[in-house]
């Protein structure tokens, strides 16, 4: 008693997916049934295999008299009674018409993802349950009926057709006439006399139109509404006033044409499992996109045109219309629509909807109307609680008292109710293992994070957790935020130095303002507590106020003085470290300094002075002990380590010094060349690097006894203007008595064969002499009488007897000076033999004994160097005058050029006679 749509079978789910041109689902139902008959399965009639709970049914409407099972789909009725000839719809049904109940059915896929909606119809059967009715107010079940026979009414009317059609425009006014009809009788008289009559006619018939019995004219009765009645089908009797009356009857067919006068009319109901009440719709959030919300059927009353409608959602909401059925058959007048979801639904968001639908029909003009579905959004817990930072970095100072709150941590969650109720908790940080329950704490309802323990900065000074804050929805949501304690500083340590006592050794003379040493101070606090103010504290006695300074960014420590070890070796004082804390705390570290030595000074020889002498006998053994030189360096170490060392002065070797005491022994055997003065020069040399060195002179009277001491004083004290580099030592006038024998006997032989050139050259001489540099009794001097005289570079000189050149002298810038001949002539070399007159075999210094006569004027030197004198405490000048210029003030001999110091081979003051291996010859005047 039904037929099913053509339907397509789908996977796994075992259901169908309906296609899109559906067919009406028919069933037959007689009226006046009981409740619960049965009236057909949708569910088998659509092909769905039912009992998996995945698909369900929904009766959309028609549920007044019908209801369906929403797991199986059975069709049943209500325990309404149906009554055929009561129901609105079917009071204008005749006989060829059906009476039927249209009713909707939706069909639900697993959470609501996808519904479809078929349309159905139940045609109700008509039974005999009520009895025949006249057109008389008064319904009786008998009747009698008289009926008077004539012979003569034998002609019944007659319409001239048998169905009059006409149309009438719906709402047209009273009394507009619509058709007349005509009926002809062939009797005569009251026979042939017709009247119009309805026939069988509805109520409605009679009430809205009006039959004119006479002349058989149908007119407007009262305002006809299509939309009420679109057509009227009635029959109309002609009737004779004949006894008995004949009558003919005639079918009326008027059409009610349509007139746009009806507005759309828009219904919104529910879907599937979605509620809808009151004109709210409660929606969950996590509805999927497309999902169907409503159902909205769009219908307008008139017909055609103007029944055609367009609906639409306007606004700006997710929701869209989709047709519900694409079917051909379905009226243009009424649609049906799902109300979709077009977009995610976000309760966080937008909480309402307000959703207003606009149906507009095509007629002219054109009539629309409006309805609105407010959309309410149901919170689904689909937010975890959110920190409003993803590290939370909280300062805390340390020495805390357990308990104290560090921090409060606060998350929001967008849910609402159940699903935004918070709690919180600790957790490790990823990075870190270590549980943090054991230090810190955290309310779980407030998030107040507590310490339990006293945090010491200087043993950790940062702690990271994790803390996790959880919904109270199902299933439960849950964010995290990282929290970093940084333990902020307090002024609870003291600075600490490395050392209590620093130790630096610096060189003396160190230039002023140099760095001696660096102290090492530390703070374990942090900040302006670990910001440290250095200063220097005065030592015992204030020796090191004003002498050092300190660097505060280094701890550098400054000399503002050149250090000398011999005035004073060491400095102690104290560094003293404040930091910049409230209240500062501060520390103290001893610094000791030690000077270390430079050999910044030269021995010092303390025995014996250079003006004493000593006497020693010609009897005295070998190894006798003649002196002790003693000398003192202020330096230590090796730079005061003395090495003493004979340099001039000793050309027979008959004297030794013992290099580390300074004793001076006799080592050769003394002969009588070797009486009269001896001048030692004794180098005292340290140790040091550079070495520094002292010459001293130390004489030796060697004689039997000391028969006159102001002789030998006299001879030591021209010993003091002597260059060192003439030795003194013994009688020179010893070897030159040997000597004198040979060189007369060389000369007498010699003169005899020379003497015709010898007196060429000597009056040559004289006469070149006399002109241009000789000197003449009371003649006045030239001008350049001082000029040094330049050398015959031809010359070359003579060799001594056994061949050997002339020693060099120990300082080449002594030089001897040469004078006159008698009557002007001048010796051409330095290497001329000496005249052996006594009268001119002696010299004195310039600056001799009294009585010596000033003889610079009348001396003029042949040497190309300058002649220079020594004089004491004389600047350092080149590396070979050392053994001069090193002397100490009381006992050094240095050069000048203004007086000439006279070295003379013949040295009768001095008791001796300078050998010419050891002594300079002299050219005599």
């Amino acid at each position: 008693c039904c037929c099913c749509c053509f339907l397509l079978l789908l996977p796994p789910p075992l259901w169908v997916s309906l296609a899109a041109a559906k067919q009406l689902l028919k069933y037959r139902l007689a009226e006046e049934g009981p409740a619960d008959i049965r009236i057909g399965n949708v569910a088998s009639d659509l092909g769905i295999v039912t009992g998996s709970g995945e698909v369900t049914f929904s009766l959309e409407s028609g549920s007044d008299y019908l209801k369906i099972d929403n797991m199986t789909g059975e069709l049943s009725t209500t325990e309404r009674r149906i009554d055929r000839e009561k129901l609105p719809q079917c009071q204008m049904i005749f006989d060829e018409n059906e009476c039927f109940l249209d009713f909707e059915v939706s069909v639900i896929g697993p959470s609501q993802s996808w519904v479809d909606l078929f349309e159905g119809r139940v045609i109700i059967l008509d039974i005999n349950d009520n009895t025949p009715t006249f057109p008389s107010p008064v319904l009786t079940l008998t009747a009698i009926l008289r009926v008077l026979i004539t012979d003569v009414n034998d002609n019944s009317p007659r319409f001239e057709k048998s169905v009059y059609e006409a149309d009438l425009a719906e709402n047209s006014s009273p009394g507009t006439p619509i058709l007349q009809l005509r009926a002809t009788d062939l009797d005569v008289g009251v026979n042939g006399q017709i009247e119009y009559v309805f026939g069988a006619a509805t109520e409605s018939v009679r009430r809205l139109l009006r039959l004119d019995e006479t002349s058989g004219w149908l007119s407007v009765l009262h305002r006809i509404d299509r939309e009420e009645v679109n057509q009227l089908r009635f029959t109309v009797m002609a009737r004779d006033r004949g006894q008995p009356p004949k009558t003919d009857k005639a079918t009326v067919v008027l059409n009610i044409r349509d007139e746009n006068d009806n507005v759309p009319t828009i219904d919104i109901r529910k879907i599937g499992r979605i509620p809808l009440r009151d004109g709210v719709a409660s929606v969950a959030e996590d509805v999927l996109v497309d999902t169907p919300i409503a159902l909205v059927q769009v219908s307008d009353r008139d017909q055609g045109e103007n029944g055609v409608v367009t609906c639409t959602v306007v606004g700006d909401v997710p929701f869209q219309l989709k047709p519900a059925s694409e079917g051909e058959g379905e009226p243009q007048n009424k649609r049906k629509y799902f109300l979709h979801t077009s977009a995610p639904l976000d309760y966080e968001a937008v909480r309402d909807y307000n959703v207003v639908i606009v149906a507009v029909d095509s007629g002219s003009p054109s009539l629309s109307s409006n309805n609105s579905l407010l959309v309410r959004v149901g919170d689904t817990n689909d937010n975890p609680p959110m920190f409003s930072q993803a590290v939370l970095e909280v300062s805390f100072p340390e020495n805390n008292l357990p308990g104290e709150r560090v921090a409060t941590v606060v998350a929001t969650d967008a849910d609402s109710g159940k699903n935004a109720e918070i709690t919180y908790s600790l957790e490790a940080s990823p990075l870190s293992s270590e549980a943090p329950g054991s230090i810190f704490s955290i309310d779980p309802d407030s998030g107040d994070v507590s310490v339990q323990a006293v945090l010491d900065r200087e043993q950790r000074d940062t702690y990271e957790f994790q803390v996790t804050a959880r919904d109270k929805g199902v299933p439960s949501l849950q964010g995290s935020t990282t929290v970093v304690v940084r333990v902020s500083d307090r002024n609870d340590n003291e600075p600490r130095f490395m050392q209590d006592v620093f130790t630096f050794y610096v060189k003396e003379n160190l230039q002023p303002n140099s760095p001696v040493g660096m102290v090492t101070v530390m703070d374990f606090d942090k900040g302006r507590n670990a910001e440290l103010s250095l200063s220097i504290q005065p030592g015992d006695h204030d020796q090191a106020a004003g002498i050092f300074s300190i660097e505060n960014d280094t701890g550098t420590i400054f000399s503002t003085v050149s250090f000398d070890r011999e005035q004073q070796t060491s400095y102690t004082f104290k560094v003293k470290a404040v930091d910049g804390g409230e209240p500062p705390r501060s520390a103290t570290a001893t610094v000791s300094l030690f000077v270390m030595d430079e050999n910044d000074n030269a021995p010092t020889v303390t025995f014996p002075s250079n003006s004493s002498y000593t006497v020693l006998p010609p009897s005295s053994n070998m190894r006798t002990v003649v002196a002790t030189v003693v000398a003192t360096d202020a330096d230590t170490g090796l730079n005061a380590d003395l090495n003493y060392s004979i340099v001039g002065g000793n050309p027979f070797k008959l004297f030794e010094i013992d290099p580390a005491s300074g004793v001076v022994s006799l080592v050769g055997k003394l002969a009588p060349k070797h009486y009269g003065l001896h001048r030692l020069v004794v180098q005292v040399n340290d140790s040091g690097q550079p070495p520094q060195s002292t010459t001293a002179l130390l004489h030796v009277f060697v004689n039997e006894s000391l028969s006159n001491a102001t002789v030998v004083e006299s001879q030591v004290a021209r010993s003091l203007h002597t260059p060192l580099a003439q030795d003194i030592a013994g009688d020179p006038s010893y070897e030159l008595s040997k000597q004198r024998l040979s060189i007369v006997i060389g000369v007498v032989a010699g003169i005899m064969t020379v003497i015709l050139l010898i007196l060429v050259v000597v009056m040559a001489r004289y006469c070149r002499s006399k002109g241009k540099h000789g000197y003449e009794a009371g003649k006045k001097d030239h001008e350049d009488f001082f000029t040094p005289q330049q050398h015959d570079k031809a010359k070359k000189p003579k060799k001594d007897k056994k061949g050997k050149k002339g020693k060099q002298p120990l300082y080449s810038s002594i030089v001897t000076v040469e004078a006159s001949k008698p009557n002007g002539q001048r010796y051409d070399s330095v290497n001329e033999k000496l005249s052996d007159s006594p009268g001119i075999g002696r010299y004195r210094s310039v600056n001799g004994g009294p009585g010596s006569p000033d003889l610079a004027r009348h001396y003029k030197s042949s040497s190309p160097l300058p002649t220079v004198q020594l004089h004491p405490q004389s600047p350092t000048a080149g590396k070979k005058h050392q053994a001069v210029q090193d002397l100490p003030p009381a006992n050094t001999f240095v050069g000048a050029g203004d007086n000439i110091s006279i070295g003379s081979d013949h040295c009768s003051e001095y008791s001796c006679q300078a050998s010419s291996k050891y002594s300079k010859q002299v050219r005599a005047l």
